[in-house]
């Protein structure tokens, strides 16, 4: 991660990253009305429990799904189901409607998607919708369907901003088994008419809530209106809200809820705070805080694009293994980001709250909210990234 630990000498004023006085220079007066959340709040122990160390009795061989699709699920490393697999994959066989209340990293996408792949591999007229609110979760969605379909002769389309429109109408145009997109492309992709949501008698509607969030509402109430009467929904969302419960309304029938969330954050997080006396040193804190032992895989989070990557260029001055994703970077770059990280080829992601959701690494081992987040929910879902499936992890919050 830091090429140089022979100790470098930090940089002064000149090398100062702009990451939070810069950002507030452009906000102006939001300064000074924006409401700081108690630092209080980012302060808690890990008590070693977790949802990820639940111990199925099961195996994935015990469900009654195809052969081929048990041998894909088995390469893919998959031997036990987690809590929600166990609970939703012999309900949605069954052909039921499910509401999945899950925090993220407890294997709700393999939930769902285990069951429609069986579905789609049976009956090749069965094609299923899934709806995320980020490019990040859709691309690992299709990159863990198109493990579990290998050899199975179904097919898969991308439709997410960022990337080529005409290769996804040319894709929708064979018409795919499984589509997977955010709202903003698949309601453009409706418009132009390359998208009929008649054909489509499964949908997921995934991380409800985030999509409520950044106000894609409209969007989802629009598909929902599309979609044939007779259909298997799939509703997941970590948490439920008064408009979220507006969706859920005109959206299932006689559903079986599933909760396996337990509490807000994760147990097996670390969580404290770094206090800093001014902006003048804080990037020197965070770079004696990355080069200590144990930062081996870290994720930075900051709450704007720009700040981000003035950061990002700071880090990578100072020595640092660095890769950035956030609103001004392509897809592609977005991916590649994603991809060294996740490889080990770099050692620090910095990210802006586009990726607090959806992503989903082994072994990030510290979140550090070197701005502070808009909201404790975004607190949440940042520090989520760490502590996952049973190991241990640390969040460092910067409060000034």
């Amino acid at each position: 991660m830091y090429r140089n630990k022979g100790r470098h000498k930090p940089k002064t004023a000149n090398a100062q990253s702009s990451f939070h006085r810069g950002d507030y220079r452009v906000r102006g007066s939001k300064r000074r009305t924006r409401k700081m959340l108690d630092a209080n709040l980012f302060i808690k122990k890990a008590t070693g429990v977790s949802e990820g160390e639940y111990t199925s009795l099961k195996t994935f061989s015990d469900f009654e799904i195809e052969e081929k699709l048990k041998r894909n699920v088995t390469e893919h490393g998959y031997t036990r189901p987690t809590q929600i697999q166990e609970k939703t994959i012999p309900h949605l066989l069954r052909g039921g409607d499910v509401v999945g209340i899950a925090n993220t990293g407890t294997g709700k996408t393999a939930a769902f998607l285990i069951p429609l792949v069986n579905k789609s591999f049976l009956d090749r007229n069965e094609r299923a919708l899934i709806v995320t609110p980020t490019r990040e979760l859709a691309m690992q969605i299709a990159d863990e369907l198109r493990v579990f379909v290998k050899g199975m002769d179904l097919d898969i389309a991308l439709c997410i901003g960022g990337s080529n429109m005409k290769r996804q109408e040319m894709k929708l145009h064979h018409n795919p088994h499984f589509v997977i997109g955010t709202p903003g492309r698949l309601r453009d992709l409706i418009e132009r008419k390359k998208l009929n949501l008649n054909l489509f008698r499964n949908i997921v509607l995934d991380e409800v809530d985030r999509m409520v969030d950044i106000g894609f509402i409209r969007d989802v109430k629009y598909f929902i209106s599309l979609l044939p009467k007779k259909r298997q929904s799939l509703f997941f969302s970590a948490t439920i809200s008064e408009k979220v419960k507006e969706i859920l309304k005109s959206f299932l029938t006689d559903p079986v809820t599933i909760s396996i969330k337990q509490q807000d954050t994760s147990e097996n997080v670390d969580q404290d705070i770094v206090r800093v006396n001014g902006s003048g040193s804080k990037i020197d804190k965070l770079h004696d805080l990355l080069v200590q032992n144990g930062f081996e895989k870290v994720i930075i989070f900051g709450r704007t694009k720009w700040g981000v990557e003035k950061l990002t260029r700071d880090l990578a001055e100072r020595g640092f293994n660095v890769a950035s994703i956030h609103g001004n970077k392509t897809q592609g770059q977005r991916r590649r980001a994603i991809e060294q990280f996740k490889k080990n080829e770099v050692g620090i992601l910095l990210a802006t709250d586009v990726a607090s959701r959806g992503l989903d690494i082994d072994n990030v081992t510290h979140v550090i909210n070197y701005d502070a987040p808009e909201s404790y929910d975004d607190y949440v879902h940042r520090i989520g990234r760490t502590g996952r499936a049973g190991k241990k992890g640390k969040a460092l919050t910067f409060v000034e």
